[in-house]
């Protein structure tokens, strides 16, 4: 009996274990350089050594932003993700931002178009949508 509950514990287990990462595996990846217009992505982002930031009058070619980890960067504000919840195609972000004159949280609401579309929405502002683009490394 002893073994038998054992067993089943251990099963119990490893399927939860099994789903933890293949849920993790299909979660939607951000992380990259994401451009309002696919077509400007080197008018907008370049290297520097390892890092990817924004090109000198990046925002002439449209907007951007750069994902690495927990971390959101754009043109004129840093943000943290402090909570992330995917619901079928659609990613609520909620993160801690700063910019040179002050501090807020803020919601993001991205829909996934493909594995390198992503749609941000505006709570409260109907018909009000961006489309990003993942870019290429430059």
């Amino acid at each position: 009996m002893k073994y038998r509950y054992r067993n089943a514990v251990l099963l119990a287990l490893f399927v939860s274990a099994s789903l933890a990462i293949s849920g993790s595996a299909i979660a939607f990846d951000l992380n990259g350089a994401w451009a309002s217009d696919a077509d400007n992505c080197a008018k907008v982002f370049v290297r520097k050594g390892a890092q990817v930031s924004f090109a000198d009058m990046s925002d002439v070619y449209g907007g951007g932003f750069i994902i690495e980890g927990d971390q959101i960067t754009g043109k004129f504000a840093r943000c943290r993700i402090k909570a992330k919840k995917d619901d079928g195609n659609a990613i609520n972000l909620v993160a801690a931002c700063a910019s040179d004159i002050m501090l807020q949280n803020v919601q993001f609401s991205l829909r996934e178009v493909d594995a390198n579309t992503v749609i941000r929405m505006f709570p409260g502002m109907a018909g009000m949508e961006i489309k990003y683009a993942r870019c290429p490394a430059p």
